[in-house]
């Protein structure tokens, strides 16, 4: 038995809570994994009995997150450029399969689920395979229709078969021809729907649906673009995107005009075109003669304020 006078010399609680004597010491933890448990901070304690090391109260540190570097080199494309038919990361396998052939059943069931559903069994997938196609399987079959046939003009183009030779690459010819390029594109585009023509009300309302106007207008916008370069538009200056609006109203207009036009070879619509194009190069010859004006303007308030000693 221990002398009581020993136990009043050493202290109570030395053993209990110890008092760190030495600097904190990083030892590996036992049986800890993973990025956040990798070092453990201890302290060596006084007391006699105890010759085991404490962890403390401490929190592990998170890594910080590097970048990682980029393994390979993106090349740059265009969108605005014309592309296959339809595009490759637009459509996987199966919907591409599943809607190309839905198309051959637009002319006798329209734009409707069961083109789509036809195409499925024609393609060899079942009709629940509709699921693939989340914004639905008619809109879906609408805008592969845009799609496709934005393809088959640039293959046209390519081909000869619309201006009997290829475009020159220098993009040598006047405004004027260039005119008359976009209106042989346009009304070529909508030759395209003839086949459809008594189904084409109807895909313009699928397409005016609150949620499928962007995509439509995105579409709209892309026919209006690739029109422009297989015309030879290589304008740079602020009318590029003027022109692109233009064109996307005249074919839109256009479009909706030829579902009530009866006439022969859809002569009404050609000469609606031709209304159109002249009209929008009136409105952009008066845009022009604004600029120059409100130009002139602004150049003699500035001379004038120089001239009165202000600092503009």
């Amino acid at each position: 038995m221990s002398h009581p006078g020993c136990l009043l010399r050493r202290p109570a609680i030395a053993c209990i809570a110890p008092k760190p004597t030495s600097p904190r010491t990083s030892i590996p933890s036992v049986g800890a994994s993973g990025p956040f448990c990798k070092q453990a901070s201890y302290f060596q304690t006084q007391c006699p009995r105890s010759r085991y090391l404490y962890p403390s109260l401490t929190c592990f540190r998170r890594p910080k997150n590097r970048p990682v570097p980029l393994q390979n080199v993106r090349s740059y494309h265009s969108e605005f450029h014309p592309v296959p038919d339809p595009p490759a990361d637009t459509y996987t396998l199966e919907q591409s399969a599943i809607l190309s052939t839905a198309l051959k059943h637009v002319p006798e069931y329209g734009f409707s689920t069961k083109a789509v559903i036809m195409g499925a069994r024609e393609a060899g997938y079942l009709d629940v395979s509709l699921q693939l196609f989340p914004r639905g399987g008619e809109f879906e079959l609408v805008l592969y229709w845009l799609a496709s046939r934005r393809g088959l003009l640039k293959q046209k183009v390519e081909s000869g078969e619309i201006f009997g030779q290829k475009d020159d690459a220098d993009g040598s010819i006047t405004p004027a021809e260039v005119d008359q390029r976009v209106r042989t594109l346009i009304m070529e585009r909508l030759k395209m729907n003839t086949e459809i023509i008594h189904h084409w009300q109807d895909a313009l309302a699928i397409m005016s649906l609150p949620p499928h106007v962007p995509p439509s207008l995105c579409e709209l916008y892309r026919l209006s673009s690739d029109i422009l370069y297989l015309a030879n538009d290589r304008s740079v200056d602020a009318s590029w995107y003027t022109r692109r609006i233009s064109v996307a109203t005249i074919y839109a207009s256009a479009d909706i005009n030829m579902t009530e036009d009866v006439s022969p070879g859809f002569s009404a619509t050609m000469e609606f075109v031709d209304r159109r194009i002249n009209d929008a190069d009136a409105v952009t010859d008066t845009l022009s003669d604004v600029k120059r004006y409100m130009g002139y303007v602004a150049g003699s308030v500035f001379a004038a304020g120089r001239s009165w000693g202000m600092k503009v």
